[in-house]
């Protein structure tokens, strides 16, 4: 899985930066399914993450999550990128 992580109007110091490669690592159990990952945080009062996962069955998944603390907001991301994943494997499992 290829992950990139951008930050827009602001830059990460090095802790938010390790909290989110923290925080990817709950999807690593699906690193065989995603091709790619990429992580788009952008600050204007409020943190906003866009995250975008590429399947390896040509599906993509577009999460978004917005909060004024960047802790909260990365974990409401990954609670719903998590869910999402999971959905998806399903979904294939099925076919």
């Amino acid at each position: 899985m290829n992950i990139t992580v951008n930050s827009v109007g602001f830059t990460m110091d090095q802790d938010q930066q390790d909290l989110v490669n923290k925080k990817l690592e709950r999807i690593k159990y699906a690193d065989d399914l995603i091709i790619s990952c990429a992580v788009k945080v952008k600050e204007d009062k409020k943190y906003y993450f866009d995250t975008t996962l590429s399947f390896r069955w040509g599906t993509t998944a577009h999460v978004e999550a917005d909060d004024y603390e960047f802790a909260t907001c990365l974990n409401k991301m990954i609670d719903v990128l998590d869910l999402k994943i999971k959905k998806e494997k399903d979904k294939v499992q099925q076919k």
